[in-house]
């Protein structure tokens, strides 16, 4: 069977399952009366959204928006440090220490403070959602710098490369697979920093919409939020999955 049919064999069941799901919660909410504020059917949801299409389409824009600007932002400063650790190890304590206690730090204990400090704009999302991606980043990284095979290491001593041609024939291209899987795991990550952020304290985006359904138990309008940022989350997983089989080529060809 062909790349393409398994690929479109597999969305098939995707969609199929997902239509499943639908079924199942649609006809259990009418099975059970359940209300609308507390838990909506699908079909209302659907509406909401379609009724609402200028509204949700703007306030998806601006969080999407946030999310990857935070999330390229987080990615450069991982990829900076996880290199400086690569360069120079003994940096790695001092550094590791400060990424910890940045890692550490509850969001919703900083967001408040940078939207006083920055205001209600965008910049205050962007500083949270990297905060929140770059610590996947420089650990999925500097483990991929560190386990470079020692054979290859080796060889490149013996025809006396120096420590930077090491790290860029070496070092960096057995870390790239680690790069693209911190990825998948900060890709979800930065949409739920910048719906926290906009939670905190926003004058747009999918998370002022359901702090505003949350604190009126609109639930309709809360779960039509739920449903933009899952699919953001699906397609920005899936794009990252798709450049990473374009990138790193040699893993394919391994299988």
């Amino acid at each position: 069977m062909k790349t393409e049919d398994i690929k479109f064999s597999d969305a098939l069941i995707t969609l199929a399952l997902i239509c499943l799901v639908g079924i199942l919660w649609e006809g259990f909410v009418k099975w059970q009366e359940i209300p609308a504020y507390i838990l909506p059917a699908p079909s209302k949801i659907l509406d909401i959204l379609i009724k609402n299409a200028s509204m949700y389409s703007y306030a998806g824009l601006l969080t999407i928006g946030e999310a990857i600007a935070g999330l390229i932002f987080g990615t450069i400063t991982g990829l900076v440090a996880a290199t400086l650790l690569g360069l120079w190890p003994r940096l790695e304590q001092a550094i590791m220490t400060l990424a910890i206690l940045i890692k550490s730090t509850p969001l919703v204990a900083i967001a408040p403070l940078l939207t006083i400090w920055l205001g209600f704009g965008v910049l205050p999302k962007i500083i949270i959602t990297a905060l929140l991606t770059f610590f996947p980043v420089l650990v999925n990284v500097l483990t991929g710098l560190q386990a470079a095979d020692p054979a290859f290491v080796e060889i490149f001593h013996s025809w006396h490369a120096n420590r930077r041609d090491i790290y860029w024939h070496i070092r960096v291209p057995h870390a790239v697979p680690y790069l693209f899987a911190a990825l998948k795991v900060s890709g979800p990550l930065a949409l739920i920093g910048s719906v926290v952020a906009e939670w905190t304290g926003a004058s747009g985006g999918l998370g002022r919409i359901m702090w505003l359904a949350y604190t009126n138990l609109n639930l309709p309008y809360l779960f039509a939020a739920v449903f933009i940022l899952a699919a953001a989350g699906v397609f920005l997983f899936s794009t990252i999955t798709w450049v990473e089989t374009k990138v790193v080529f040699w893993e394919k060809s391994e299988q």
